[in-house]
């Protein structure tokens, strides 16, 4: 799997939105190993976008498309300032993976010293995360060189904030404790109203 993050501050959100449905309409089809996209607006008027791809030659593919450059012409105008374009090709999920079913998807980015072994820690908490916080579906972990995305895709909004709260057993806590010191800093963007797109038909 490939993905491409792509970010930036949004000055004009309802048309934005008519951009992305106008892609979903006309443009995906096309999109020859597209397999979805999460995205959305955050707190800040950020808007987050993770498009999805079997392989990075799909997704240049698509890029390549002279009716994707001209799409991206006109949906450009709705940032205000440079749009970041992140491209990882080392991806991998975690529990379910990501969900059109997410009510609510947490994204964490940052830097790492060792992001290998961050996907390590996910993995061994998989099966307690389940029991402990079945609010969460699952998630992916997205990488470029030492910077990650990490990407959670929850129910609810209300049932994750509850079961935030909850005791954490001590070996699994060991674990977190372990992926927040390899985490770093990192910068939290909530979806609470996710757009959750499908692969092309």
């Amino acid at each position: 799997m490939f993905i491409q993050v792509i970010e930036g501050q949004c000055s004009d959100p309802e048309e934005l939105r008519r951009c992305m449905d106008r892609w979903d309409r006309d443009l995906k089809p096309g999109a020859t190993g597209y397999l979805g996209s999460t995205m959305g607006f955050c707190d800040d008027g950020t808007f987050v976008c993770l498009a999805r791809f079997e392989s990075d030659e799909a997704a240049r593919r698509n890029s390549d498309r002279p009716e994707q450059g001209a799409w991206w012409a006109e949906t450009e105008k709705c940032f205000q300032g440079p749009v970041r374009f992140l491209d990882c090709e080392d991806v991998s999920e975690f529990l379910a993976g990501g969900s059109d079913e997410a009510r609510f998807v947490q994204i964490m980015e940052g830097h790492s010293s060792d992001v290998n072994r961050m996907r390590e820690l996910l993995a061994q908490a998989g099966p307690q995360l389940h029991e402990l916080r079945p609010e969460i579906i699952g998630g992916l972990m997205a990488r470029h060189g030492d910077e990650y995305v990490e990407v959670v895709y929850f129910t609810s909004e209300e049932q994750a904030r509850e079961h935030e709260k909850l005791e954490i057993p001590d070996d699994l806590r060991s674990l977190f404790e372990e992926e927040t010191r390899l985490a770093g800093e990192v910068t939290y963007r909530d979806l609470h109203e996710p757009m959750l797109m499908s692969g092309a038909r």
